[in-house]
């Protein structure tokens, strides 16, 4: 299990990676639910995050957008990418931030 610092330091990593459609980064989407070193000693990170609709085209780059950025976190030597749909996304799991960006009124 990771330390806050270590969380903050992924969770940072992770604001790197934008949704190509809405061109806002998945952490301020409200997209990631956790990150977290599952196992220390093999250095996995598991992000366990939703997409905005099920059957989105753009899963796969998303996934790899994802691991590409964890990577360079020492920590972290693989990565696995649990997409869920519970709790099921919606604009309210957006930072005010996002909210702003897109025009959606708080």
């Amino acid at each position: 299990m990771a330390d806050e610092a270590l969380k903050e330091n992924l969770m940072g990593a992770l604001e790197n990676v934008i949704d190509p459609e809405l061109g806002i980064d998945i952490v301020n989407l409200g997209l990631v639910y956790d990150v977290d070193i599952e196992d220390e000693d093999e250095g996995l990170c598991v992000v366990t995050m939703t997409l905005t609709a099920m059957g989105c085209p753009l899963s796969a780059h998303i996934e790899a957008d994802v691991k590409r950025a964890l990577s360079d976190i020492p920590e972290v030597k693989d990565t696995r990418v649990d997409i869920v749909w519970n709790p099921p996304w919606s604009k309210d799991n957006m930072s005010r931030y996002a909210k702003i960006a897109l025009g959606i009124p708080d």
